[in-house]
């Protein structure tokens, strides 16, 4: 039986990321617990990387830092694709 899992507001979760999170049942746990713009934020924050490299890194990161708590990505100035009220463009 497959989970289902929550996506952001103006992006979609890629299945690379989905997976590491599904791998994870603390990381799923607050997944599934932060807000729709917050699981934005860390979308954007994965997909924003340009080589492969860094993606997953981001991705392995990202895990890291939501097991250890943290509920957005940090030192990021936060998803370009939203307006300052939340909404999608």
């Amino acid at each position: 039986m497959k989970k289902e899992i929550s996506n952001g507001v103006a992006h979609t979760l890629p299945k690379d990321f989905e997976r590491a999170i599904l791998s994870s049942p603390k990381v799923f746990e607050l997944w599934e617990d932060i807000t729709p713009l917050a699981r934005n934020e860390w979308i954007c924050w994965v997909e924003e990387a340009k080589k492969e490299a860094t993606r997953k890194r981001r991705i392995e990161v990202g895990l890291s830092k939501m097991s250890s708590g943290m509920r957005r990505p940090c030192c990021w100035a936060g998803c370009q694709h939203r307006e300052k009220n939340g909404s999608a463009n």
